[in-house]
């Protein structure tokens, strides 16, 4: 049984910081990789990190140089530290992890506003 748990959301100005975090009750056999996706109103969902257990790690080009993805397999837990936060980035944010199946968390707001 696994449950995706998100906290880390809120409210903060442009410029600002949010730390993100996912961590599951359970425990996912082989973890393949960890991820983070938004999705604002009206908007489809889009890819913002990924890790992958071999090491390699993408960024959305709209995120690359603010935000830093990391985790660790073991305790089924990923983060998202998000720096230089625009109103652009404004959306649900959802975590991801996967082997093989993939499980999704319940999504966490993030609202930049002044």
């Amino acid at each position: 049984q696994v449950q995706m748990v998100e906290s880390g959301g809120g409210l903060v100005q442009p410029g600002g910081s949010l730390r993100l975090s996912c961590a599951n009750s359970g425990s996912i056999f082989s973890i393949i990789g960890m991820g983070w996706y938004r999705q604002a109103p009206g908007k489809q969902r889009e890819l913002v990190a990924t890790i992958i257990t071999n090491g390699r790690i993408n960024y959305s080009d709209g995120v690359k140089g603010r935000f830093t993805i990391s985790g660790d397999n073991a305790k089924n837990t990923v983060y998202l530290q998000m720096n230089s936060l625009k109103p652009e980035d404004t959306a649900v944010y959802y975590c991801r992890m996967w082997s093989s199946r993939e499980y999704w968390g319940q999504g966490t707001q993030v609202t930049v506003s002044s």
